[in-house]
């Protein structure tokens, strides 16, 4: 019988883990999964498991020579442009297989108010023409990086984030420190106890962070939604984990 393959999962995502999960019930697959190590007691998934990061694409490449990794599932989060740029390059320069495993993103429907901005700074910019002035009050749920360009925006804003924010914060705010799936019932009591102007997320897709669309859309609040980095050009993306495992492995 010949030696298992050795797979390597970035993220810790909802996909990257249910990947694990596939992956540790095959006889034929060693799975190790690596997690940037940015969210504290983060959910472990199945299988060996590595935190921290590689050094960049040259670590990463140096890491799959050395571990001889056969493969490489990139099911990291959709804004985490620079590890799948890494990736994508370490892949590349070792011949090692990558596919990018990335959910698809939100589309708005009837009813929805939504501004499409193409960052998060971009976001900040456009937050203070949705606000009535220093009135203002904004649900902001891009996660605990780049808060600090908002901190200049003159309005009250109730950040959610899984673990507390480093960095210029907003001078008015409220840490509101929880970890998803988030129901549609949470979400409508959240937004009824806020009151909010505007709500501002980033287009993470799926479905534990979707019920607060549908919660701004029976409120008619205006939603700022920050558009997913670009892929690098030439890569492999499947939008499920079963697509992405079938198209890994060859099976």
């Amino acid at each position: 019988m010949s030696a298992p393959r050795t797979v390597l999962v970035l993220g810790g995502t909802t996909e990257g883990r249910a990947a694990a999960a596939a992956l540790a019930g095959r006889d034929d697959v060693r799975v190790v999964s690596s997690l940037a190590g940015a969210v504290r007691s983060p959910a472990l998934p199945d299988g060996e498991v590595r935190i921290g990061g590689f050094g960049g694409a040259a670590g990463l490449a140096a890491h799959l020579r050395a571990e001889r990794v056969a493969a490489v599932l990139d099911a990291t989060h959709p804004f985490a442009s620079t590890m799948t740029a890494n990736a994508a390059a370490a892949c590349a320069g070792t011949g090692v297989p990558l596919v990018v495993l990335r959910r698809p993103g939100w589309t708005p429907g009837p009813g929805d108010r939504w501004h499409r901005v193409a960052s998060v700074a971009a976001a900040a910019a456009a937050l203070p023409g949705l606000l009535p002035g220093p009135a203002g009050r904004v649900l902001l749920t891009t996660g605990r990086g780049g808060l600090a360009h908002f901190a200049a925006v003159d309005a009250a804003f109730w950040i959610r984030a899984v673990d507390p924010p480093d960095g210029p914060l907003p001078a008015r705010h409220e840490l509101l420190l929880d970890r998803g799936p988030f129901a549609l019932d949470d979400e409508r009591a959240l937004f009824g106890a806020v009151v909010p102007h505007v709500l501002v997320t980033k287009d993470s897709g799926g479905a534990a962070t979707a019920p607060k669309l549908t919660a701004a859309r029976e409120r008619g609040v205006p939603v700022l939604v920050v558009d997913r980095p670009p892929l690098p050009g030439g890569v492999a993306v499947e939008p499920t984990v079963d697509a992405a495992l079938a198209r890994l492995l060859g099976d």
